[in-house]
């Protein structure tokens, strides 16, 4: 039997995981899973890509309805067709097939919740078993996603986003991003629309504190070239 290969998952999901990947009934298993969730995607996919409908179920029924609605948003129907499409292409690619399991993990999981909450009979059944594939397979790829992931969110060096701020220029951009999201909340009834406008009169100070902040650098920063610049 072939070594298990190195892993960087944490245990104890690094043993089971280099375990699994020596047994070649489940390398089989898993080359199964992409082809049937490619076979799922792409004819389903081509349908919402070409502008079909997916069924023909009248409208007052909730199945017919739903989908001649999300039919009728036209771009956004056609971007969900090809979204399917790509995902399950990079399924059949060995290069991608792990891009492919992550962007169809999401993609299954919302169609099991579509057919599950507007009563889509036994499909929720079928749908449900597509979603504990694309599990299958990120699981089956975890320690390239376990690495990208670790790669993605290392610390790097460089410039920070506030880098040098004073206190009061930090206050002005946190005060104008939760006042932001505070008249987003009144216009929703979770905050009272009584309060629009003291959350506007500070919310245009923030912004002007913040104004003032990006005059100031600007005009620091070309005091300083001009110095170096005549140092030089």
């Amino acid at each position: 039997m072939n070594a298990p290969p190195p892993s960087i998952l944490p245990e104890p999901f690094n043993r089971l995981h280099s375990w699994a990947h020596v047994q070649p009934w489940l390398s089989r298993f898993t080359l199964m899973n992409r082809l049937l969730l490619a076979m799922a995607f792409i004819p389903t996919g081509l349908v919402k890509a070409t502008g079909q409908r997916f069924t023909q179920l009248p409208v007052d029924n909730p199945v017919g309805f739903f989908f001649e609605a999300m039919y009728q948003t036209g771009p956004f129907w056609y971007f969900i067709g090809l979204c399917q499409i790509v995902a399950a292409v990079f399924l059949l690619i060995p290069a991608t097939a792990t891009l492919g399991a992550v962007f169809l993990l999401p993609i299954a999981f919302s169609i099991v919740l579509i057919t599950w909450g507007i009563g889509f009979g036994g499909t929720v059944y079928v749908t449900a078993v597509m979603l504990l594939s694309a599990i299958y397979l990120v699981c089956w790829d975890a320690d390239k996603i376990y690495a990208a992931g670790v790669k993605l969110f290392a610390k790097r060096e460089g410039p920070k986003l506030l880098e040098g701020a004073t206190v009061i220029e930090k206050s002005a951009w946190i005060t104008g991003g939760m006042v932001g999201i505070g008249l987003l909340l009144t216009t929703r009834g979770f905050i009272p629309t009584s309060l629009r406008v003291e959350l506007f009169f500070v919310g245009v100070v923030a912004f002007l504190v913040v104004i003032a902040s990006w005059i100031h650098l600007a005009v620091k920063g070309t005091r300083q070239a001009r110095s170096t610049a005549a140092d030089s």
